[in-house]
């Protein structure tokens, strides 16, 4: 029963959690094993296919909390969810035995603990999976950063990929346009270092002349860029210099149309883009239980507290921030913005504020919704993230075909 193994899963999301936790999915050598020797409820891809469906091959990510996000009850903090080494650490073996294959680790000036720094340890204990690293622009020299990047994927052995944040420098504020100029200036330096080429940029924000730093990436290449952002500035930014466009949850028809949108912003360029849609998850045995798991998530929320956790954020502002807002407001009473797409969770965090709530066809059939309509990939979280990262990886991730998305 999903309700017994998010019982199980909730028990793992303490801090003393040993290694020897994750060898159950594992082989003597502790690498992951192959899906088809984990026991796993529910069809399997191949079962499915059989049955006359047809699952494209997508990307399929978790989130570990390094600022400060994890939560049994929302907006009540639990001294086990905080974001130290070990807990965030747990959190990405779990993405990794449970079959995910990135995991975004989030940064925040304010929140948490400190994302390349984290990269860099928790790159020494996995063997399979990516780390979707984000980087904040405001608070980087691109040089520097692209030996970090460089760096990373070497401990890595060639599987970092990139989140670029448009940060501000905490404590100055910059107009949305010389923000997302800046970023774009600092996307150029980084793909031309990190491609090996000479860099003569003679910029706004930056001017230079380097060559490419000594270390390189395993590939030679510059890692993928997965970029956000809603307002008109932030997509030509995207459509420009990223590699995978990032959205938060909107109904359907808002994310056929983002999508149309990026891909002729980006063909006006002579560039192509492919997308990524960051959405959280709440997955039990029946519609019924998945819509009172997300009810409790609430259960304890104090409204005051939940503004307070919103303002914290340095982009609670943001086009993107206030369309999560826009898309809570208009919601059900229930705080179902359309089938199930719950908005709840924007009541207390800022940034992505929707989850995909109901049984395992369901949640399945809505993320092929997204596909059809040219969604690349997916970064998935849930409250706690370690025992929901459980619940997915044996439930619906073994129904969808994914791996990770590749350079080109």
């Amino acid at each position: 029963m999903l309700a017994a193994h998010h019982a199980r899963a909730n028990d793992a999301v303490t801090n003393v959690v040993s290694h020897r936790r994750f060898s159950c999915a594992r082989d003597r050598f502790g690498s992951p094993l192959p899906k088809s020797r984990r026991r796993c409820k529910g069809r399997s891809i191949a079962k499915w296919r059989s049955k006359g469906n047809v699952v494209d091959r997508c990307e399929v990510s978790w989130f570990s909390a390094l600022c400060d996000d994890d939560y049994e009850f929302l907006g009540v903090p639990d001294e086990r969810l905080r974001s130290t080494l070990e807990h965030c650490r747990d959190i990405v073996l779990q993405a990794e035995t449970g079959g995910f294959d990135n995991v975004l680790l989030p940064s925040g000036y304010a929140l948490g603990i400190d994302t390349t720094a984290f990269a860099a340890a928790i790159a020494v204990l996995v063997r399979r999976i990516r780390l979707l690293m984000a980087v904040r622009i405001g608070e980087s020299w691109p040089p520097q950063l692209a030996r970090q990047i460089a760096t990373i994927d070497r401990i890595l052995g060639g599987r970092l990929t990139v989140n670029i944040i448009s940060s501000d420098l905490p404590g100055e504020k910059l107009d949305s346009a010389p923000r997302y100029a800046r970023t774009l200036e600092a996307m150029h330096i980084l793909r031309t270092l990190l491609d090996g080429r000479p860099l003569d940029h003679d910029g706004t924000f930056w001017k230079l002349k380097l060559d490419p730093p000594r270390v390189t990436t395993v590939s030679g290449a510059c890692p993928l860029f997965y970029f956000g952002g809603l307002s008109d500035d932030a997509r030509e930014a995207a459509a420009k210099g990223a590699d995978v466009y990032l959205m938060w949850p909107d109904r359907m028809e808002a994310v056929r149309e983002i999508v149309a949108d990026l891909r002729a912003r980006a063909a006006r360029h002579g560039r192509s883009l492919r997308f990524g849609y960051r959405v959280h998850v709440v997955v039990r045995e029946t519609e019924a239980e998945a819509r009172a798991a997300a009810d409790r998530l609430l259960s304890r929320l104090d409204d005051a507290e939940g503004a307070a956790i919103r303002a914290k954020s340095l982009d609670s502002q943001s086009a993107g921030v206030r369309r999560q807002a826009e898309l809570r407001e208009t919601a059900s009473r229930e705080g179902y913005a359309e089938d199930n797409l719950w908005t709840g969770i924007g009541r207390a965090r800022s940034g992505c504020g929707a989850a995909i709530v109901g049984d395992p066809d369901q949640v399945l059939a809505k993320l092929q919704a997204y596909r059809a309509e040219g969604i690349d990939a997916f970064i998935l979280s849930g409250y706690p993230h370690a025992a929901e990262a459980d619940l997915f990886a044996r439930h619906v991730l073994p129904r969808l075909d994914h791996g990770p998305l590749e350079a080109g």
